[in-house]
């Protein structure tokens, strides 16, 4: 643990706490940790729970940090970052806003370069999540490091050498966890309309994608070649996956992430204007 190690989060929402409960004790002391936030129920929450400062408004103890994590909406950006712009004195800034881009946060910041953007996602909640990481010039490899081991504290990351590739991965594990709940939804409703019961439909639908997903990441086998040992000619999967084929699930999978890529381009020119 780096007891010295000090971080402000802009922000105290989901993200941010899963963030700070893997910090908190583990990375750094509690006290080192201090959090801005408007909601004075998530701050006396993430007080009590973990030793963290707090404030309602921005103010000079983020001077003190060796890092400002931004974890407000894209929309919210610009009018934090006017704000903590006379605390920001080389500090490593983190921000974990899709769509903003760092050119923007730099700018807005007096041309301040050391910047890392994320994109974590929500299975951080539970330590499971993973984080796509682009850093400006200006960050060196101390704080690259400091970055790494923040995110690292709810899950493993990966480092971009390229920033537009951020929005790829939004898109991707960003917005991911969603697709999995909806086809888990699916598979639960299935489940009932085959007669099962909801429980019975609920408990087989995750325990599937829980027990998939492990298989998949712990053999060294392509995921194409896992599909295929489970798929018999003429058999129940493969009737399945006919379906799915002839209903292009696939295809619309690839499209709606490709949307998702779009959007996050589309809020970054919405939000990243002056």
């Amino acid at each position: 643990m780096n007891q010295n190690l000090k971080i402000s989060f802009i922000g105290g929402g989901n993200m941010a706490s899963a963030l700070i409960g893997g910090l908190a004790g583990t990375v750094t002391d509690g006290g080192n940790i201090h959090v801005v936030d408007v909601n004075p129920d998530a701050l006396q929450h993430l007080a009590q729970q973990f030793g963290v400062t707090s404030s309602a408004t921005i103010d000079a103890a983020i001077s003190a940090s060796d890092v400002v994590v931004l974890a407000v909406k894209p929309q919210q950006m610009k009018q934090v970052v006017d704000k903590l712009l006379p605390y920001i004195h080389g500090q490593l800034v983190l921000s974990i806003a899709a769509g903003i881009q760092a050119i923007d946060l730099s700018r807005w910041l007096n041309g301040h370069d050391a910047i890392v953007r994320c994109m974590p996602n929500t299975p951080a909640l539970i330590g499971k999540g993973i984080t796509g990481m682009v850093a400006t010039r200006g960050v060196s490899e101390e704080q690259r490091a400091m970055a790494d081991l923040i995110l690292c504290a709810v899950g493993s990351t990966i480092w971009l050498d390229d920033e537009a590739l951020i929005d790829a991965v939004t898109a991707i594990s960003g917005s991911g966890p969603a697709y999995v709940f909806y086809f888990i939804e699916a598979m639960q409703q299935a489940a009932q309309e085959l007669g099962l019961t909801a429980q019975q439909g609920n408990a087989l639908a995750i325990a599937t994608f829980v027990g998939a997903s492990h298989l998949a990441a712990e053999s060294a086998d392509p995921i194409s070649v896992l599909r295929e040992r489970v798929t018999s000619k003429g058999g129940t999967t493969y009737a399945a996956l006919n379906s799915l084929e002839e209903s292009g699930v696939k295809a619309s999978i690839i499209a709606a992430a490709k949307a998702a890529a779009v959007r996050g381009k589309e809020l970054g020119a919405e939000f990243g204007r002056d």
